[in-house]
């Protein structure tokens, strides 16, 4: 595996010019540290900060704060889902909400939120920040969706999980890095209470270590994968396809 100052080294090279993006890239490549496909000008320089980070940061914690330091209010950006599926689903309290997961698992299941909550827990302080400027600090409550994967018995070969919302246009993947990591939560919970609809509810995906669009909202299904490239038009996320980067580690 290549050694840390290889990479470094690499990236010094990158900010002199193109053929010096182009060398990370190939270097990004052939050690197995690519983001799915990107496209653009601008897409060796996302190798290049993909497979960096990954390298450096692969186990790094995001910042937990104290109880004191919890944002009031805490800002829900958006409107809630208003078709017939979801206020059925919610007048009867979530009971029936299902959480799917599938793919590249020896054993496929479905979760009801009770099933969840029944789970290992875990509960962090982090900070919530998005692309549009806005943040804020929150107590998140869940289980590591690396229990879940467990559970399900994720094949080897996964490299990414997909996770998609009840509304059909949001879903987004992570790789192993982050969908294994102790922080990441399948969440239930927030500020000691359960997860408000205006933020999530009944579950949100939340990955502390990434920019807030990668906390997906109203989650429904996971897929366990080897590749992306089936899902939308094969960059990982429906964000991607927008413009953004798949990977905005924080």
């Amino acid at each position: 595996m290549t050694s840390r100052r290889k990479l470094i080294t690499t990236g010094l090279a990158a900010a002199t010019g193109t053929s010096g993006l182009a060398l990370a890239a190939r270097l990004a490549g052939q050690h197995g540290l690519l983001p799915p496909p990107c496209g653009g000008f601008f897409a060796p320089g996302e190798v290049l900060t993909y497979g960096a980070q990954r390298l450096l940061t692969r186990h790094s914690l995001a910042r937990e704060f104290d109880r004191s330091q919890i944002s009031q209010p805490s800002y829900a950006n958006g409107r809630p889902p208003q078709d017939e599926a979801f206020l059925r689903l919610k007048a009867g309290g979530f009971t029936e909400w299902r959480l799917m997961i599938d793919g590249l698992v020896a054993r496929p299941a479905s979760y009801s939120v009770a099933d969840l909550r029944a789970m290992p827990s875990r509960s962090q302080i982090t900070h919530l920040a998005c692309e549009e400027g806005w943040s804020f600090i929150a107590e998140w409550t869940g289980v590591p969706l690396s229990h879940v994967l467990e559970l399900a018995g994720a094949a080897p070969q996964a490299r990414y999980v997909v996770y998609r919302s009840i509304q059909p246009r949001w879903w987004d993947s992570v790789d192993m890095a982050d969908a294994l990591h102790p922080q990441t939560l399948i969440t239930y919970g927030m500020n000691g209470g359960e997860l408000p609809v205006g933020h999530g509810g009944p579950l949100r995906l939340r990955v502390p270590r990434q920019l807030g669009y990668k906390s997906v909202k109203f989650i429904t299904h996971l897929t366990v994968t080897d590749s992306v490239k089936s899902f939308g038009k094969g960059m990982g996320s429906f964000a991607a396809e927008r413009g953004y980067s798949w990977y905005n580690g924080i």
